[in-house]
């Protein structure tokens, strides 16, 4: 039997393009409060060095800096980075915006206290070349804490509903997994001893399942990459089928959408 070759490289060119499509920051903002969490979980403190892998705009980076961590976010979307200094700046945060490849981080061995990573990393499609970049980065007795969305919850279901529209290359794993424990167990191994591995929920909160709908396609990178790809017929349903998403994790009964989605907080420390 042979093995599937996976050209990663490729793989991360058209994910890098679908960051950059969009407006992804009008979607992630409102995940600042699993960033907030995170770092008080992970107890960030005054003087420490933290890296935000896969930052995006920079939700933990800039939860660090609020407590006088010296932050530095990385990314390889320099859109989102853009976007992140823009959101720096206007709250007088000192973070540094660096772009980088979470497979391959710019960066020196150990050179940092703490390494976070709000629903970011788990996008990458190498996944152990992306945890041993976490590892390699956090100095020996430092924290790595990560958020990722769980296989289960309302996002895993968002993910699986795209992917019959745009099915995932083969041979690349969900994202998702790193919303388990056993995955980071197999990615991780001894280098990481979790002291804190708790299921939380994210309320996604819109006007209505056809707002939630219209608002990932319009700002959500892969997702509104994608719906420019399609007829109108077929775009039309992948809406409906989005649509169908919220609705089916929504507990509003005022015609809002209230949908909590679940995700994996795990802190540990480097040894």
């Amino acid at each position: 039997m042979t093995s599937t070759i996976i050209d990663f490289e490729t793989i991360k060119k058209a994910q890098r393009a679908g960051w950059e499509t969009g407006d992804y920051p009008r979607v992630g903002n409102t995940l600042q409060i699993i960033a907030e969490l995170l770092v008080e979980a992970a107890d960030v403190r005054a003087g420490q060095r933290v890296l935000d892998v896969a930052c995006g705009q920079g939700n933990a980076a800039m939860a660090a800096a609020r407590r006088f961590a010296v932050a530095t976010g990385v990314d390889y979307a320099v859109n989102l980075l853009q976007q992140g200094r823009e959101r720096a700046a206007a709250e007088h945060l000192p973070v540094t915006f660096t772009e980088g490849d979470a497979e391959q981080l710019p960066l020196a061995d150990g050179s940092f206290d703490l390494t976070l990573s709000t629903v970011g990393v788990m996008f990458a499609p190498d996944h152990q070349r992306a945890a041993d970049e976490l590892v390699r980065v956090t100095a020996p007795g430092g924290t790595i804490a990560l958020a990722s969305w769980t296989p289960t919850g309302m996002v895993g279901r968002l993910f699986r509903t795209v992917g019959r529209w745009a099915p995932p290359p083969a041979g690349v794993r969900p994202a998702t997994q790193w919303g388990t424990a056993d995955h980071l167990a197999e990615l991780f191994g001894d280098r990481v001893e979790w002291t804190g591995l708790v299921e939380r929920e994210f309320t996604f909160c819109y006007h209505s399942p056809e707002h939630f709908s219209q608002w990932f396609r319009d700002h959500y990178g892969p997702i509104t990459r994608l719906s420019g790809t399609l007829n109108a017929d077929d775009l039309a349903s992948f809406a409906a089928d989005l649509a169908d998403v919220a609705r089916e994790f929504n507990r509003a009964d005022d015609g809002t959408v209230a949908a909590p989605s679940t995700y994996l907080e795990a802190v540990g420390r480097r040894r």
